[in-house]
């Protein structure tokens, strides 16, 4: 039993600590992080800014986890991970092409 809760442990600690780093680092200079410094400096009320702000990210937050839930009970895990990477690809692929369009 112990052997199994020090798994659970470690299980929701390695989860919690890939997720916090991954959206942290990936919200840092983005336009919602931009957004919120202006808004902040406009109202010159930084704390209902950051309760706002706050709210807005993790009522996103749950529709991603829902819909990732949703998406793991209909799709395995290998054909997510696949059909992810293809859309990156293909978004990665449209967005070189928008700006070899645009320079050349």
């Amino acid at each position: 039993m112990s052997k199994e809760k020090d798994d659970l442990e470690k299980n929701f600690l390695s989860i919690f600590i890939t997720s916090f780093t991954t959206i942290f680092i990936a919200e840092l200079g983005d336009k919602t992080q931009l957004a919120t410094l202006m808004l902040s400096a406009e109202s010159g009320r930084p704390l209902i800014v950051f309760i706002g702000s706050s709210f807005a990210l993790l009522c996103s937050s749950i529709a991603g986890v829902l819909i990732g839930k949703w998406l793991s009970s209909m799709i395995s895990k290998e054909r997510l991970s696949f059909f992810t990477g293809l859309l990156m690809t293909m978004i990665s692929i449209w967005i070189g092409y928008t700006i070899y369009t645009i320079y050349y």
